[in-house]
């Protein structure tokens, strides 16, 4: 009879609890950048039940600093895969309560203060807003918005996560901040 070490069942269950320990910290991250790519709470969790699978398939070839960056690089193409397959390409809706989420969640974790009711009904107000305006921005540079705004990442972790020079991803982010505050001011009530 085999053992375990010969058969490879250690080995794989090493592998398990490796990938957990190190992917697994970064699934809501991953979530949220699937919600914001394609708009959909239900299409997002099958894009990065898919991300996952496929980042577990390939871990072992895995040589990066970062896994955070390398698993939402994962996400990212598998979301456009996603979206070339089951939707048109003019379609890039974002539901309007995924910046309301991030924000409760920022303010749960005690990284926004509390506000009276007032307060927050006029910073739910903005925020559907921003999402509506956040909703005509050309998907790359809603991408790097909300990658390095909301995701905290730097200009080299998007710029490896987007396949694109870091020189790319600012010339992106500030072209999107500036559509972003035209569109703020032009919609002004």
């Amino acid at each position: 009879m085999q053992s375990d070490w010969e058969t490879g069942t250690v080995d794989d269950r090493t592998r398990s609890r490796r990938f957990e320990r190190l992917a697994l910290p970064h699934l809501d991250a991953s979530y949220e950048l699937a919600r914001w790519i394609t708009g959909n709470r239900h299409d997002a969790e099958d894009v990065v039940q898919d991300a996952f699978l496929r980042a577990f398939r390939f871990f072992e070839s895995w040589q990066g600093e970062s896994p955070r960056a390398w698993l939402l690089a994962i996400v990212r193409n598998a979301a456009y895969r996603w979206l070339e397959r089951n939707r048109p390409k003019h379609v890039f809706a974002v539901e309007p309560d995924a910046l309301e989420a991030a924000s409760e969640r920022a303010a749960l974790s005690g990284a926004l203060p509390s506000a009276n009711p007032e307060d927050a009904a006029a910073a739910a107000s903005e925020r559907g807003r921003l999402a509506r305006l956040l909703e005509i921005l050309p998907p790359p540079f809603r991408e790097v918005l909300i990658l390095r705004e909301l995701q905290g990442l730097s200009y080299r972790e998007i710029a490896e996560i987007a396949a694109v020079p870091e020189g790319t991803v600012m010339s992106r982010l500030a072209r999107a901040r500036a559509e972003l505050r035209r569109l703020w001011l032009k919609d002004q009530p």
